[in-house]
């Protein structure tokens, strides 16, 4: 999962203050060998230049990504080391969306065994800073075209050759949170009564997520992970897409990690997803308001997982700033379980982790 910008997600690196950019630093001669070599390689024609390698971005797995200047402009290169990354599935997965009509990278070379790929660069309007910055006018229009495009992907991308998100993984991902957030981060340890919440909250969660039609789904769609390029959006991070429930992409879009919009803001652009869906022939059903369940059920899932993932970023991976984003977490996490009864077991295990009394909210 990605939680920081991918490629051509990133502005170039800040400048020192020389005016020069930050310099590449290898902590591994042998791979640094191997990636000058590989480098060499490369036609002359493109024409790129070693001497402006700098840092575009990093991410939160052991990827990073580097800005090289070329004949026709900047190029960007992924640097994938294995074995603790493989870049099969950036290119498989890839692949699928460019079929599919979607706006990707383009992989001008590769070296998939070493983990080197050199990417077309879709530019540095990241969509979640330019949303930040936009009249309201043009947030909603960013957001309807990203659900067009959400809608387009899972008409057409093909996800017969993905893995299933399974039982087996959307339980995984719901352990990360007693084990990071719950264990770690707050130090605190669930008696058997809490347990036993816990495990019948996530059948709940897991039984509604199995219920659903599958398509194609990217895990992370969102504007931190998509560019204001053209054609809009250009979409990152799809490396570990998998073919899973309809309602996951759409509950990541509207209720996302990094920011948050008012209920009614997302309720008009789940209906649109909806209306759009249904027309394009997907198994939405037809009664939207089962299908907004469905959405705030899957979302509860995803920031329960999310969750967890900060916070082990934070204790294990040295990278404390994602924790500062989980009262908006368990902001979601309130508010949802406090609308659905069968819910409600969520919050006696949250309240002593986020300070937050349950208010009274409408159930169903």
């Amino acid at each position: 999962m990605s939680l920081e910008p991918h490629p051509g997600a990133a502005p170039a690196a800040a400048p020192t203050p020389t005016g020069a950019p930050d310099p590449v630093t290898w902590n591994d001669p042998v791979r640094h060998a191997r990636f000058h070599a590989w480098l060499s390689s490369l036609p002359a024609a493109l024409g790129l230049r070693e001497d402006s390698l700098a840092p575009a971005s990093a991410d939160a797995s052991f990827r990073r990504y580097l800005r090289i200047q070329a004949a026709d402009g900047p190029l960007v290169i992924m640097d994938a080391p294995p074995p603790q990354e493989d870049v099969r599935p950036f290119l498989h997965v890839g692949g699928l969306l460019r079929a599919a009509g979607l706006h990707v990278p383009p992989v001008l070379a590769q070296d998939a065994e070493a983990g080197f790929l050199l990417l077309g660069d879709l530019g540095s309007r990241l969509l979640l800073k330019e949303l930040n910055a936009a009249a309201p006018e043009q947030q909603d229009r960013w957001m309807r075209e990203t659900t067009q495009a959400l809608v387009r992907m899972q008409a057409h991308a093909d996800a017969s050759s993905l893995p299933p998100f399974d039982e087996a993984m959307l339980r995984r991902e719901l352990e990360l949170f007693p084990e990071w957030c719950v264990g770690r981060e707050f130090g605190v340890t669930w008696n058997d009564a809490d347990r036993q919440r816990w495990n019948d909250l996530c059948r709940l969660l897991i039984d509604s997520a199995l219920a659903q039609p599958t398509v194609f789904v990217h895990r992370d769609w969102m504007p931190r992970n998509l560019m204001v390029a053209d054609p809009f959006p250009g979409v990152l991070d799809f490396q570990d897409a998998v073919r899973g429930p309809i309602t996951y992409d759409i509950a990541s879009q509207l209720r996302d990690a990094f920011v948050s919009w008012p209920e009614e803001l997302e309720i008009d652009w789940a209906v649109r997803w909806w209306q759009t869906a249904r027309a394009a022939g997907l198994p939405v059903g037809d009664d939207f308001g089962e299908c907004w369940r469905q959405i705030e059920w899957m979302g509860m899932q995803r920031h329960l997982k999310v969750a967890g993932i900060f916070c082990r970023l934070k204790h294990r991976d040295h990278k404390p700033a994602y924790a500062a984003d989980l009262p908006r977490f368990f902001a979601y996490l309130t508010k949802v379980a406090m609308r659905y009864r069968p819910l409600q077991r969520l919050i006696p295990l949250i309240e002593p982790l986020s300070g937050q009394g349950a208010q009274a909210g409408y159930t169903f």
